[in-house]
């Protein structure tokens, strides 16, 4: 016989735990079971086995669908031990799987879900660990789990709007650059090398271009290390704390995209407050941690400094309208959302709101966009095109 070492909670939902003599961990189950105990953890004394500890992030996606999973088996009845252990054999995402089987190991030794999946922040981050403590204190995970799965699922779905709408033009302007450099490079030096053999006399567009090719084939390599360097330089000052600020006050000011940003943060801080607050997180953490997670410099601002004026003893609609960022309509549904004291409602439909605007509105750009990136590729591939001909009908004229 073995010695089992063994959490869960009683019939009153009160936190148990103790070491049971059995001959094996299915024997021990069973005995905890008759005795009313709902076990979240249960292991063999000195069998820890020692995993590595995993350190890439997980997608969103993958979080998404292990959540929403997971769920549905606490909903079902089944251990909590046996849902990560089914859940991390069929997980394809080989970081992540070792993720959840070192979840598994610490939940069978005795430790809360919460607290083994604190250890890894890449993959469960603060917001995510928040709610399920608040889960298993409160005894409804699974309901806890069914919103965390509905918020990453709108989260991602948010991001790829975000990445719709700035990938599209990204991609054009590439492209034209691509092009337009292939016909500096190979085309013009063919016609410049034909014209100067004819000894024509060349119109200003034609000499413009053939100057920008011979100053892109004698810099080509200097242009390409001075465009990465840049990349690197924005990249490394975005990454400081002013540079952040700076990059991300001038993205909120753009005419169009600056207000798609803008209501993305509103849609993002409504959905990620509601989550919380309506699972039981108390409202100083739940500002905190949406603070974390508003994408923007901005807004995380506005944010915490809610966050220090509710904790002053204030609401929050009051320091939401003195940060001027969020539009009045949000700050007016927050108000009366606390005064009726259904905040999370209010805050969900801010939500649902401002996520349809954002389809609406990144739908529009796209569309926009189209003709006008079109119209740009075309002024500038066609007047390449039509600065190398001039000197050909000029002198087609000349031989008539």
């Amino acid at each position: 016989m073995a010695n089992f070492v063994w959490k869960g909670r009683d019939r009153s939902g009160a936190v148990q735990e103790g070491v049971l003599v059995a001959d094996s961990k299915d024997l021990a189950f069973a005995s905890l079971s008759r005795q009313g105990i709902v076990v979240s953890g249960i292991r063999e004394k000195g069998k820890e086995a020692a995993l590595p500890r995993a350190g890439r992030r997980v997608p969103a996606k993958k979080l998404a669908v292990f959540t929403r999973q997971f769920s549905v088996m606490i909903d079902a009845g089944l251990p909590l031990v046996q849902c990560l252990e089914i859940l991390a054999t069929q997980q394809d995402h080989k970081s992540f799987q070792k993720v959840l089987f070192q979840v598994r190991q610490d939940v069978e030794s005795g430790s809360s879900l919460a607290e083994a999946m604190r250890k890894h922040p890449k993959a469960f981050d603060a917001l995510y660990v928040n709610m399920v403590a608040a889960g298993e204190s409160g005894g409804i995970l699974d309901t806890i789990l069914q919103r965390l799965s509905t918020y990453i699922e709108k989260s991602v779905k948010l991001k790829s709007q975000v990445r719709s709408a700035m990938m599209y033009p990204i991609a054009v302007i590439t492209i034209a650059a691509a092009v337009v450099a292939i016909i500096l490079l190979k085309v013009i030096p063919t016609f410049a090398a034909l014209f100067a053999g004819l000894g024509a006399e060349l119109p200003l567009p034609t000499r413009i271009v053939i100057m920008a090719s011979n100053f892109l084939a004698r810099y080509f390599i200097f242009i390409v290390i001075l465009v990465g360097v840049a990349v690197y330089a924005f990249r490394a000052y975005y990454r400081t704390d002013n540079g952040r600020h700076v990059v991300d006050r001038i993205l909120l000011g753009t005419p169009i995209f600056g207000e798609i940003l803008r209501k993305i943060a509103v849609a993002r801080f409504c959905r990620t407050l509601a989550t919380l607050t309506s699972s039981g997180v108390p409202i100083l953490d739940s500002l905190e941690i949406t603070a974390k997670t508003a994408g923007n410099a901005i807004i995380e601002d506005a944010v915490l400094a809610t966050r220090k004026s509710v904790e002053a003893g204030k609401t929050i609609a009051e320091p939401l309208r003195d940060a001027k960022v969020f539009p009045n309509m949000v700050v007016q549904m927050v108000s009366v959302g606390e005064q009726t004291g259904a905040l999370d409602t209010m805050l969900n439909k801010i939500a649902e709101f401002y996520e349809d605007e954002v389809d609406a509105a990144v739908a529009g750009l796209i569309k926009l966009m189209e003709p006008v990136m079109i119209a740009i590729l075309g002024v500038v591939i066609g007047g390449v095109v039509i600065a190398m001909y001039l000197p050909m009908f000029s002198l087609i004229s000349k031989i008539g």
